[in-house]
């Protein structure tokens, strides 16, 4: 029946079992008041030597089902006496008082111990209902965690000690090229050698709870690489490990690929500015060439012909076309990207006692930017800052990032002393910079290949670059 749920039929069905014993106190009190007057009439009118003072249990056990302790002791006393009155049997201080004490006891006796009856039950009904609340309750759960698993896009399994598969879901299967319903009884180590290290020898005292990341294999060859999150406890059919796999190998393929565009884009960008200066010196010695061939004492000599000759090849071979290929810039949130920035500097900063200031305006408009490259950029201001900083008392960075004047500003400001020499900042090969001095040159080149723009600022106490970034919206792609 629609909207009739199991816990309605439950409580239902209590009430029809405790239908019996619920009753008011009042419909009590008339039941028993009814019955102790029919008792007593009888008693009354029948003369014999019959005593028929028992009867009084009678109302003591209606009493006794709904109404307290009180009521039964004052039931029992008037009980007690009208059995005494209506008696007849004659009553002296020795034989009368010792009876009268049986009959209290008799009634009071009857009327606690039924009471107690009910309330056992009332418990005993309770705790039954509690039970099947608390079973209906586990069953749904099982039921929501079944459906889960069996949706769930990531390969879930459960193994026992000798790595044998009990339960795994559909993702699994698919993820390892199973067929349906194949992996319950394999071994999974075929197909995840790595969970070969995980033991679960002394688990009852020692439960593992980890992340790992390993290779595994499909059953058609193919190998993948997989993140393992993994769990062990114990049952009374013994230790059990439970796992949850994805396959990240997209992940690892995206990472590579974007690996090899910033290596070609940064090497291309490097071997650029070093033509640029190559072809420099190569105009300063065609020159000199230029003046010394004025001279006849070398005129005809064949070394000085050759090494002009040597001076215009290289210069040649500088002046090869090396710019940088089609920018891959396309729409970026700007606040997810500076929220992972936050995920991967975080750790460092803090190890290095640097206090951390992100101010982020709130709405940050989407910008037109290439993802890794812009990532690139910002780690490289923070390592720049962050060197800065570690000849420094309290040191401070600070990130923020607004919108200003139809473009998106991130400043990185610190408190680390500056710069010596502002205007060989974005040189390449600068005298007195850490290895080649290209991060600075490499990062504003970065910034161009689509339409950004690096820019640095000083401070009274230490330095502010900032990151210039065009909305995405300028180049048609409006979120």
């Amino acid at each position: 029946m629609e909207g009739f749920h199991s816990e309605d039929f439950i409580s239902l069905r209590v009430n029809m079992e405790t239908g019996m014993f619920r009753e008011s106190k009042r419909s009590a009190i008339l039941r028993a008041g009814a019955a102790i007057a029919l008792i007593a009439l009888v008693d009354w009118l029948v003369i014999a030597e019959i005593p028929l003072g028992f009867l009084y249990l009678i109302p003591m056990l209606i009493i006794g089902e709904s109404l307290g302790r009180f009521t039964i002791v004052s039931c029992a006393i008037l009980c007690t006496a009208l059995a005494e009155v209506f008696s007849d049997l004659s009553w002296n201080l020795r034989t009368g008082i010792s009876r009268d004490v049986l009959y209290f006891a008799a009634f009071v006796g009857a009327g606690f111990f039924v009471r107690q009856v009910n309330l056992n039950r009332r418990v005993t009904l309770e705790n039954l209902h509690e039970i099947e609340r608390q079973s209906d309750a586990r069953r749904e759960a099982e039921e929501q965690l079944k459906v889960l698993i069996e949706s769930s896009p990531v390969g879930v399994f459960t193994m026992n000690a000798s790595g044998h598969v009990l339960m795994a879901n559909e993702a699994a299967h698919r993820m390892l090229a199973v067929p349906q319903g194949m992996l319950p009884g394999r071994v999974i180590y075929r197909n995840l050698p790595a969970l070969t290290n995980v033991s679960m020898d002394n688990i009852s005292e020692h439960f593992l709870r980890a992340v790992m990341q390993a290779h595994g294999q499909r059953d058609d060859g193919e190998a993948f690489l997989a993140d393992i999150c993994f769990s062990t406890y114990r049952t009374n059919a013994g230790p059990r490990l439970t796992a949850m796999v994805l396959d990240a190998s997209e992940d690892l393929r995206a990472h590579e690929v974007s690996g090899l565009h910033q290596l070609l884009a940064g090497s291309r960008i490097a071997v650029s500015a070093l033509s640029h200066e190559i072809r420099n010196v190569c105009g300063a010695i065609a020159l000199v060439h230029k003046n010394l061939a004025r001279s006849e004492l070398l005129a005809g000599n064949k070394d000085f012909e050759a090494l002009g000759s040597l001076a215009v090849a290289l210069e040649r071979i500088a002046s090869i076309d090396l710019r940088q290929s089609a920018s891959q810039a396309t729409d970026v949130d700007l606040a997810v990207l500076l929220d992972e920035l936050k995920i991967v500097v975080m750790p460092s900063l803090q190890e290095e006692e640097i206090a951390t200031e992100w101010k982020f305006e709130d709405g940050i408009p989407h910008v037109w930017a290439d993802r890794s490259s812009l990532m690139q950029v910002f780690l490289n201001l923070i390592a720049n800052s962050s060197r800065a900083l570690s000849r420094k008392n309290g040191r401070v960075l600070s990130v923020s990032a607004r919108s200003v004047g139809g473009k998106v500003q991130v400043e990185f400001a610190d408190n680390g002393g500056g710069v010596e020499y502002p205007d060989h900042l974005f040189r390449p090969f600068q005298a007195g910079a850490e290895a080649t001095g290209l991060g600075l040159y490499l990062s504003r080149a970065f910034m161009r290949s689509f339409k950004g723009e690096l820019r640095y600022n000083p401070l009274p106490d230490g330095a502010c670059f900032i990151v210039e970034l065009e909305l995405s919206n300028a180049f048609g792609h409006d979120k």
